[in-house]
């Protein structure tokens, strides 16, 4: 018997969607939890959707790598990373060859048109996650990445009050930032930077806006690495390391409710619930709104104030941030160790 395909036409090309019936979203019923769509979401489903609004979405992934995150089996399990193209990819494809902390280098993705998003649904592609730079410099981000990620007994209503204070202390050191649902608990601000320093440099920029935000909110929001030493809202700095990456704007996310990370005006945040950002009702509101972030690429800007902020840190005494694991250790960095065991120890 043969295997159920069709074929989608996308910027110019044809291409082959294998299994398109395929649950990739199951449905509130099959779940049984009280979460999920009403009817199950198919492989089909979410083709259409990226054809939707693949012109938004391809504004946020043009000329980034990124490697692949596939669920081939839907997101009821896990899924696995690939970082490199297969050879078998079609000649068309749009790719260029990254270098990881560890020296290695792989050929990733670039999403330059729709036939790129379909051609990575096709292998089980739910969200993409770009790196913050163009394949033209790949040493030096074009974007700071402002990842807000909520404590487990932390609201919504938290998140949305941090990023407003995340707004503030952009704009007062000259920067302007795009806020939009994580499409999970939180919420990721962009912000377009001229490709000025290497990662570490944007890196240390972002941590010094994270303890500006937790000085101006004890209590509500933090740049503590280790979770035993969070409270609130972890203002996660690390994202701006190198291969570290985040979901893309437009890009559906694996939750049972296929909710979206959805582009936001900062005048939406104070009252934008993340239930009403979802595969089936995003099109709809694009239709409708257009893409809050159409102009991002015009506000490139500097990092010379948060640099600026960082100097007087350390020079105040606070040094180094911990490094996600698999980094060299930092000149200043304290012990890679959580608090509580360094003291056992």
């Amino acid at each position: 018997m043969a295997k159920e395909e069709t074929t989608i036409e996308a910027a110019g090309h044809e291409l082959r969607l294998s299994n398109p019936s395929k649950v990739f979203f199951p449905s509130r019923a099959e779940r049984g939890d009280g979460l999920g769509p009403e009817k199950a979401i198919t492989k089909l489903d979410l083709a259409e959707y990226y054809l939707a609004v693949a012109g938004p979405a391809v504004l946020h992934l043009q000329e980034r790598p990124g490697a692949l995150k596939r669920f081939p089996n839907g997101i009821t399990q896990d899924p696995f990373f690939q970082k490199r193209i297969p050879e078998t990819a079609p000649e068309w494809l749009q790719t260029a060859t990254v270098t990881f902390p560890s020296g290695r280098s792989a050929r990733e993705l670039v999403v330059n048109d729709a036939a790129h998003l379909i051609w990575a649904v096709q292998l089980g592609v739910v969200d993409f996650n770009p790196w913050p730079v163009r394949r033209a410099d790949l040493d030096h981000p074009d974007e700071l990445r402002v990842d807000l990620d909520p404590s487990p007994d932390v609201g919504w209503k938290e998140v949305r009050e941090v990023a407003m204070t995340v707004r503030d202390v952009l704009e007062e050191h000259g920067l302007t930032g795009f806020p939009k649902t994580s499409g999970s608990r939180g919420i990721h601000v962009n912000v377009r930077i001229h490709p000025e320093h290497d990662f570490t440099g944007v890196r240390r920029a972002a941590l010094a806006l994270a303890r500006e935000v937790e000085r101006r909110m004890p209590g509500k929001a933090t740049s503590k690495w280790w979770k035993e030493e969070r409270q609130g809202v972890f203002l996660d700095y690390n994202q701006n390391a190198r291969d570290r990456t985040v979901a893309s704007a437009w890009s559906v996310r694996p939750t049972p409710e296929a909710r979206v990370s959805m582009p936001l005006t900062w005048d939406q945040v104070p009252d934008a619930e993340l239930g009403d950002f979802r595969l089936d009702t995003v099109p709809a509101l694009l239709e409708a709104h257009g893409d809050p972030h159409a102009d991002i690429d015009a506000h490139a800007g500097s990092l010379a104030g948060l640099l600026d902020l960082a100097r007087r840190d350390e020079e105040e005494g606070l040094g180094d941030a911990p490094w996600p694991p698999h980094f060299a250790k930092g000149k200043s960095e304290p012990k890679r160790v959580a608090p509580s065991r360094a003291k056992k120890s």
